[in-house]
């Protein structure tokens, strides 16, 4: 099994992938084309530019269309809301990491240590654009149901990026679980260190701390 067959097991998948019982799904988005692809790249990009200079106060949708040079109606075709954009710009983030990750993986001994220093990679990340790293994750923190798929995906991806380091093609459920609370510690020290509530050595230990459930996990004779 894949990260990406994983991610689709787990609750967060799943809510994404199936609809209410008894209500019909809804059709599945057509591709874009190129053309469109490159206009939702132009916002992406001109979101984490105005996010990365002023925070998340600084994305403002007509600020935000005019840097990607679309019509205001094009781009609350794209995204909805200022949150289904950042949520979908924190989306765009960890898909680059995951891409980074991948070219130059982590080199721990365990798998606790890979996923720690994978963390602390993209902790590190997030550092150098502290105001874009409080918009997104104010953003996740105020995304109400509308915006469910979109933050379901970030959960996937993140849930990605650590099986990848954790280096298992088949995670039991309890692994399955340790990744979850994982990322749940993993989304609450950026709260606390974008907050001042925590140092960056706090963070670490955090990290460094939760990512021992996968130890426990795994059985002893595997890595």
């Amino acid at each position: 099994m894949t990260a990406a067959e994983a991610t689709s097991k787990s609750p967060a998948g799943s809510r994404a992938g199936a609809g209410l019982k008894g209500a019909p799904l809804k059709e599945a988005t057509p591709p874009l084309t190129e053309r469109q692809e490159a206009r939702r790249r132009r916002i992406l990009h001109a979101s984490a530019q105005l996010a990365s200079r002023g925070g998340f106060d600084a994305v403002q949708m007509r600020e935000v269309a005019e840097a990607a040079e679309v019509a205001l109606g094009t781009l609350y075709r794209y995204f909805p809301s200022k949150i289904h954009l950042l949520v979908a710009t924190m989306q765009d983030q960890l898909r680059h990491l995951h891409s980074t990750l991948r070219k130059k993986p982590p080199a721990g001994d365990t798998a606790a240590e890979r996923v720690a220093q994978t963390l602390m990679r993209a902790f590190r990340a997030l550092q150098r654009e502290p105001q874009l790293a409080d918009a997104m994750v104010r953003a996740l923190t105020f995304a109400d149901r509308s915006v469910s798929p979109e933050v379901d995906t970030v959960s996937r991806l993140t849930t990605a990026i650590i099986l990848d380091a954790m280096r298992l093609e088949d995670p039991t459920p309890e692994q399955l679980s340790a990744v979850r609370v994982i990322e749940h510690t993993w989304h609450s020290a950026l709260i606390t260190w974008l907050s001042g509530r925590a140092s960056i050595a706090q963070v670490k230990i955090d990290i460094e701390m939760v990512c021992r459930l996968i130890d426990l996990t795994t059985p002893s004779t595997g890595d």
